[in-house]
């Protein structure tokens, strides 16, 4: 079992940042797939980042890829976003999940991924 806790999220007016956080347990991150997701209100959940933590392979939202950056820390067993630019339609509810298998690409499908964190509102006002 895989248990992530995320933190970073907040409230922050449009054009600022934040850097989301999110650590995980057990001893093989290294060969995890860590993701992003968010849900608007109303909305369905998406795809914001991923990355392959063994490789460093990462994967962006084309609504994303030219403010936000996934990075990892395997000695942490902690994968980040960093937020920057950011919009209202930004706001949203904030999702780490993992793929708790070896594969060398990131998916973008909810379904691929086997763990959820509880999630961190992040709200960007205009």
């Amino acid at each position: 079992q895989v248990q992530l806790v995320e933190s970073g999220g907040g409230l922050v007016q449009a054009g600022g940042s934040l850097r989301l956080s999110c650590a995980a347990s057990g001893r093989t991150f290294s060969s995890y797939v860590m993701g992003w997701f968010r849900q608007a209100p109303g909305k369905e959940r998406e795809f914001v980042a991923g990355i392959v933590c063994r490789l460093g392979r990462t994967r962006y939202a084309d609504s994303v890829k030219d403010g936000f950056t996934i990075s990892r820390d395997n000695a942490k067993n902690t994968v980040y976003l960093q937020m920057n630019s950011l919009k209202p339609e930004d706001t949203g509810v904030y999702y780490c999940a993992a793929v708790a298998r070896g594969l060398g690409l990131v998916p973008i499908t909810r379904q691929s991924y086997d763990y959820w964190g509880q999630g961190t509102q992040v709200t960007v006002s205009s």
